[in-house]
C-alpha cells in the first residue's frame, strides 16, 4: 500500500497520549494512520510539505439535511413554523430521486471544501427506495465519509390518510438497503436510521423503530424539538430509557425542550445528544442543550442541521457552540449567587473535542475517526498558517477554534485520498460545472412547482 508522509508545521492530534507538536510528522499507509508526532523516520512514496500549515483531524458534522443544499439561505429570516410549512409541507414533496442526488453531491463537496471530512446525513424526504439509493450515490461520488441516516418524509396527511406520526419506519426499504449496498459496515458511507422518536411520532412507533434498528445493528437518531404540549408522546424518551431501548446506539438531536430529568436519563443511558447551536439560537425559545449535556457528564456533539437557515460551515458552528456554552456558564454562575469566575469556564479544546471526538462518538465511528491516532482512518485537514487572519500562530488549537474559517482550508484528505490540495478541489472542473447547473435547474423547478418565491429583505 502507498505510504504518505506529511511534514507538519503544527500538529493538533486530539489524542491525549500524543498531544500537539511543532514540526512533527504523520505517516499514512493506505487509508490509515501509521504514526503521528515527533521523531518519525520512515520511507514514503509521497511527501506532503505542510511545514507552513496547521494539521488537524477532519471536522465532523453530526447532523445535517444535505438534500436541502440547493435551498441555502432561503429561510434565513424564518421561524420554526415557516420552515415546516415551506419545506416539509411544500418543497420537500416535490423532490425526486435525482434532486436528492444532486443536492447530496454538491452539499458533500461543499463540506469537504470547508474542512469537514465526515457527515451524518439525516435524509428525511425519502418516499421510495430509489430516493435513498440516489441520495447515497451523491455522497459516494463526492468522496466524503458519511453515515447515511435513512429517514421518512413528513407531508401533510390527505383526507382519510394515516398521518406520518403513526407510520413506522418502512421495514422493506431499510432491509433492502441493509441487505444490499450496506451489507458491510466496512465502507466509507454507512447506514443508520433517522426515526421519528416520541416528539414526532407515537410511542408505539418509536418503540417499533428502535427495535428494528437494533435488529439490523444500526445506529438510530431522532429529532427532539417540541415543547411538551406539542409532543406526540410526552415523556416518551424517559419510558424508552426505562424499557432498555435507549443506549449508545441512539442519537438524539436538539433536545432544547427536554426536561432535566429526562435528559439526564438519556445521558446516563449512554445516548448521544447533538446540538445544532446556530439553528437553535436562530429560532428556538429554549437554549441549545450543549452545556446541560456537559453538566450531566455527557460528551456534547454538534452539527449544522438546516442550510436553508444557517451556514454549513462547521468552524462557525463550533465557535457558536463554545461561545454559547461559555455565556450560559457565566450566567448560571451569577444566577446562583456564586463569586465571579476567575478562569474561563470552558476551554477552547473542548469545542474542538465536540467537533471531532464527540461527533465521531455520536455517529458511531469513534474507533475509526475523530483524532489523528495510529490505526484510525486518515481523515486530515490542513490550514494555511500564513493566511492573514491566522498569522502569526502562537497556539495552533486556539487558532483553529477561535480564528479559523473554511477559507483557510488548504488540503483535505478523506480515507487516505487527497480530495483538496493547495486550496483547489480535486473534483473535475468540467463535471462540477455541469453538476452545479443541474442543482440550479433542480431547485428552480422545485420552487416554481411549489409556487415559492424569495421575498426581498
Amino acid at each position: 500500500m502507498k505510504r504518505t508522509l506529511i511534514e507538519c508545521g503544527w500538529l493538533v492530534t486530539m489524542d491525549e497520549t500524543i498531544g500537539d507538536h511543532r514540526d512533527a510528522r504523520i505517516l499514512i499507509e493506505g487509508n490509515r494512520i501509521l504514526a503521528a508526532g515527533k521523531g518519525i523516520e520512515a520511507d514514503a512514496d509521497e511527501v506532503i510539505d505542510a511545514r507552513d500549515k496547521i494539521v488537524m483531524p477532519g471536522l465532523i458534522d453530526a447532523h445535517v439535511h444535505t438534500w436541502q443544499t440547493g435551498l441555502r439561505a432561503i429561510g434565513s429570516e424564518w421561524l420554526g413554523p415557516d420552515y415546516h410549512a415551506n419545506i416539509h409541507a411544500n418543497l420537500a414533496t416535490r423532490y425526486g430521486p435525482d434532486d436528492n442526488y444532486i443536492g447530496n453531491l454538491i452539499g458533500a463537496l461543499g463540506k469537504i471544501d470547508g474542512g469537514t471530512t465526515t457527515i451524518l446525513d439525516w435524509c428525511h424526504n425519502l418516499t421510495s427506495l430509489d430516493h435513498a439509493e440516489r441520495s447515497v450515490d451523491g455522497l459516494e461520488e463526492s468522496g466524503i465519509r458519511a453515515v447515511f441516516a435513512h429517514g421518512t418524509a413528513k407531508p401533510p396527511a390527505k383526507p382519510g390518510e394515516l398521518p406520518y406520526t403513526h407510520v413506522p419506519h418502512p421495514r422493506d426499504r431499510i432491509e433492502a438497503l441493509r441487505r444490499g449496498r450496506f451489507a458491510s459496515d466496512d465502507r466509507r458511507v454507512t447506514l443508520a436510521m433517522a426515526i421519528l422518536g416520541p416528539h414526532w411520532g407515537t410511542y408505539e412507533v418509536a418503540e417499533q423503530d428502535l427495535r428494528l434498528a437494533r435488529e439490523l445493528n444500526l445506529l438510530s437518531s431522532s429529532h427532539a424539538t417540541r415543547k411538551i404540549p406539542d409532543q406526540v408522546a410526552p415523556g416518551g424518551y424517559g419510558k424508552l430509557v426505562a424499557a432498555g431501548l435507549i443506549g449508545p446506539d441512539h442519537n438524539l438531536v436538539h433536545g432544547n425542550y427536554i426536561e432535566d430529568d429526562e435528559l439526564k436519563a438519556l445521558v446516563e443511558a449512554g445516548a448521544s445528544v447533538t446540538g445544532t447551536v446556530l439553528v437553535e439560537l436562530h429560532g428556538h425559545a429554549a437554549e441549545p442543550v450543549t452545556l446541560r449535556v456537559r453538566n450531566f457528564g455527557g460528551m456534547p456533539s454538534i452539527g449544522i442541521d438546516v442550510e436553508p437557515i444557517v451556514t454549513g460551515e462547521m468552524f462557525r458552528e463550533m465557535q457558536a457552540a463554545l461561545l454559547h456554552a461559555r455565556w450560559a456558564s457565566l450566567r448560571d454562575n451569577a444566577a446562583a449567587g456564586r463569586p465571579p469566575l476567575k478562569t474561563i469556564p470552558i476551554r477552547s479544546r473542548e469545542a474542538l473535542t465536540w467537533a471531532t471526538i464527540g461527533n465521531a462518538r455520536a455517529i458511531g465511528l469513534e474507533n475509526e475517526i475523530g483524532s489523528l491516532t495510529p490505526g484510525k482512518k486518515a481523515d486530515i485537514v490542513m490550514l494555511r498558517a500564513n493566511d492573514l487572519n491566522l498569522f502569526p500562530v502562537h497556539d495552533p488549537l486556539l487558532s483553529i477554534v477561535e480564528q479559523a474559517h473554511a477559507g483557510n482550508v488548504d488540503t483535505v484528505i478523506v480515507d487516505g485520498v487527497v480530495r483538496k490540495q493547495a486550496g483547489r478541489r480535486l473534483f473535475a472542473d468540467d463535471v462540477l460545472a455541469r453538476r452545479k447547473a443541474e442543482l440550479v435547474a433542480s431547485v428552480e423547478r422545485v420552487m416554481r412547482d411549489g409556487g415559492f418565491t424569495i421575498k426581498p429583505a
